[in-house]
């Protein structure tokens, strides 16, 4: 059908990025629900070049799902969605599969067509149990509620922004054919900020930072980053659950736009061996009263007392929630320090091996930057690991905690066992959700040949196939 013949909404990206960071103050400004919901409802209504409506939620793993509502319907029935939950890995049995799909209405976003096609808006849902209750393995629903609960009982508000690397390979599915070429092949091979103008790299770089800028993301910086083909495109940070969605929609803008240019954005912690591995540094402090209360001009590296006790707490646990920010076999190929790894469970200033680093602020920048968390993580998972593990965790009573000689797990088995018997764990996320999750890295784990270690020889060919046959399964 010829497209002349419809009359789909297909605006341009400044009116996209207008309406965008309108949605964004509303939401950070913590704008009413019903009031939110009242106005998307009329605007649906009202705009007649809408046909449907996107739904997004994760799994418990982190994968992103899509559900697309045609929008007369959703507008009659967005307070009655059902889904299969025993088809959503980590979600529901069988027996007992039935779940409700609310909207998160504060969270809505209009994408550009030429990208996600014509006609349709985005919006992030709640995953809801049969008793009307948030559903435990929803991580999304479980961050929204902690982040509330602390605005509530002690006026904060939890802020993040990451730092999200991945790779650029030719072809457009060259995740799922590597079983069949044996290697992932490079676009560019410029490494750290070098990269020319209209090559391949730059092209995508380029393309999809103008994307992220008309869904609001409020960009910073991009550039090549230190590995051949690798990138990094930096945005503003945001209050804890809208950085957790943007960390999701910015891997599905990534590979979208790759998938568009006959390229493959990846997102594997270490997806070759021999250059460096792929990070999500996760940059978080806390405000309250609009005040940065990480920051402490008389402190030492200009970090509060209360910084500080927030970061200590995340090296105390640093073993305890190791696999909820390294989620996948693949991960723990990425923690080598001979490629400027995070592996080390102490602070710094300066060391980039250090799992936490304080870098340079001022009264508005002041943070904690988690360098240790893999890119393929369940972004709310790593957030709510990271934020209630340093308000609520213990601080260890280790003399000089934060330059111990302690270290994270160099493969998944010693990250699953430390995850199964931590206590702490069990008060995260609770035993049940703590089972499942375990058991699905378990499920992982085995698939794969159990000692990895940091040299992979050519006589090692089947292996290196093995590890990363089964890393697609960590893909999302």
């Amino acid at each position: 059908m010829s497209n002349e013949l419809r009359s789909f909404l297909a605006l341009s990206y400044g009116e996209l990025e207008e309406l965008n960071l309108h949605a964004k103050e509303q939401r950070k400004a913590r704008t009413a629900a019903h009031k939110i919901q009242e106005e998307r409802l009329k605007y649906l209504t009202d705009e007649k070049r809408i046909k449907a409506v996107t739904v997004l939620f994760s799994d418990l793993e982190g994968r992103l799902h899509m559900l697309d509502y045609d929008k007369k319907f959703l507008i009659k029935s967005y307070d009655n969605l059902t889904f299969d939950g025993s088809s959503i890995r980590g979600f529901t049995a069988q027996r007992e599969s039935d779940l409700r799909l609310g909207i998160d209405w504060s969270a809505f976003y209009w994408g550009p067509a030429d990208v996600f096609g014509n006609g349709k808006v985005m919006v992030f849902g709640e995953v809801i149990d049969k008793n009307g209750s948030p559903y435990s393995a929803d991580m999304r629903g479980v961050l929204k509620g902690f982040a509330a609960e602390q605005f509530k009982k002690h006026g904060y508000t939890l802020n993040a922004a990451n730092e999200i690397e991945g790779f650029l390979f030719k072809g457009a599915d060259a995740e799922r054919t590597y079983h069949e070429t044996g290697k992932f092949e490079y676009v560019n091979t410029g490494g750290y900020y070098h990269s020319l103008p209209g090559d391949p790299l730059r092209s995508f770089i380029d393309t999809t930072a103008e994307v992220q800028r008309a869904m609001g993301f409020e960009n910073e910086k991009d550039h090549p980053e230190v590995a051949p083909s690798q990138f990094e495109i930096n945005y503003g940070y945001g209050e804890v659950v809208a950085a957790a969605d943007q960390i999701a929609l910015y891997k599905l803008i990534c590979r979208q736009v790759a998938n568009n240019m006959g390229m493959t954005a990846c997102f594997l912690p270490k997806p070759v061996v021999g250059v460096n591995g792929s990070g999500m540094h996760t940059n978080v402090s806390i405000a309250k009263d609009g005040k940065n209360l990480f920051w402490d001009p008389a402190g030492e590296e200009k970090l509060s007392k209360f910084g500080y006790q927030f970061l200590d707490r995340i090296l105390t646990h640093g073993n305890d929630t190791c696999l909820a920010l390294n989620a996948s076999v693949n991960a723990y190929r990425r923690l080598d320090p001979h490629f400027e790894a995070p592996n080390q469970i102490k602070a710094s200033a300066v060391d980039r091996g250090s799992m936490v680093r304080i870098p340079i602020g001022n009264e508005k920048s002041m943070r904690v930057e988690v360098r240790s968390v893999g890119p393929d993580a369940n972004p709310y998972l790593v957030m709510l690991s990271v934020f209630k593990t340093g308000l609520d965790g213990q601080i260890a009573k280790i003399k000089n905690l934060r330059q111990a000689e302690r270290y994270l797990p160099d493969n998944i088995y010693t990250a699953l066992e430390d995850f199964r018997n931590s206590e702490w764990v069990t008060t995260l996320l609770g035993e049940d959700v703590k089972t499942r999750y375990a058991d699905l890295k378990q499920a992982s784990a085995d698939r794969c040949p159990r000692l990895l270690g940091t040299i992979v020889k050519a006589a090692e060919v089947q292996f290196h196939h093995d590890v990363y046959n089964q890393m697609l399964w960590n893909q999302f």
